[in-house]
């Protein structure tokens, strides 16, 4: 698999497609909850241009309860292996260990874990031994029915980066090499609005740790309380103004729900910056 980590000197804002095979997730839930739904949906991501697919069977929207290892495996492994015959690059987007080898096993080749290691002490070792997958460790302060609770900071990007380096110092220390790791600053996990928008415009200072940076603002909440939008669907518009300030900055990736109008702003970026 080509190396989505590696950056020479530039690399176009990578796209990554939700494809959240739950009832409850915050934008979608229950869309994509039927295989056949979920497949429907992953086959419009591909067409669309995703870069990643990244499928997740647990929500995290705050307040949210956790699903059984059981069923997380059987909502995801099945969607996991039919997008890799149809020849998506595939991100199992878990915190369990279990769930993470499984999918590996079924040819995702990306392990998206919001909790950075932190809910599963055996998932850095399950990266560590496959050498040839990258990781995305967001930056976590605890599961969704309290994350609300732990937003609090004096200076947030000064403390998240900081969080993010030393999570980056144990999974390196646990044997995941350099060059698998991709760090997210987890917009909206245990961020208030303005802890966000303080995130969001200071990027470069969370590039500066040297790792490929992904952003998932798609539709969140924060967007809706700026521009009135109570519905995650009215917030598109929002969410695509997030990703082209995201490629003007040569972020490695975003993580959205909708693909092509992302591919296209990003298309108009490159060729008027790049």
């Amino acid at each position: 698999m080509e190396n989505l980590g590696e950056v020479a000197t530039h690399q176009r804002t990578l796209v990554m497609g939700i494809l959240n095979v739950t009832p409850d997730s915050f934008a979608d839930g229950g869309e994509h909850f039927v295989f056949e739904d979920a497949m429907k949906h992953g086959r419009l991501l591909i067409e669309d241009g995703a870069d990643i697919i990244d499928v997740g069977g647990e929500s995290t929207r705050p307040g949210a309860e956790r699903v059984s290892l059981e069923d997380e495996l059987d909502r995801v492994i099945p969607v996991i292996t039919e997008l890799r015959e149809l020849g998506a690059i595939v991100s199992v987007d878990t915190m369990r260990s279990e769930v993470a080898q499984a999918a590996i096993g079924a040819g995702a080749t990306i392990v998206n874990d919001v909790s950075g290691g932190l809910a599963d002490p055996l998932m850095a070792k399950v990266i560590a031994g496959s050498p040839q997958i990258q990781y995305i460790a967001m930056h976590w302060r605890g599961h969704s029915k309290e994350m609300q609770s732990l937003a609090h900071y004096d200076d947030v990007v000064r403390e998240v980066k900081e969080e993010l380096d030393e999570r980056i110092s144990e999974l390196l220390k646990a044997g995941i090499a350099p060059e698998q790791l991709i760090i997210d600053p987890g917009i909206g996990f245990s961020k208030d609005a303005e802890q966000n928008w303080t995130l969001l415009r200071s990027v470069e200072r969370l590039q500066l740790l040297g790792y490929p940076v992904l952003i998932g603002a798609s539709r969140k909440r924060f967007l809706g309380e700026l521009i009135g939008a109570d519905q995650p669907k009215d917030r598109d518009h929002a969410s695509l103004a997030i990703t082209a300030d995201l490629a003007r900055r040569e972020v490695w990736g975003v993580r959205t729900h909708s693909v092509k109008p992302h591919r296209d702003a990003i298309e108009v970026i490159e060729e008027l910056y790049f």
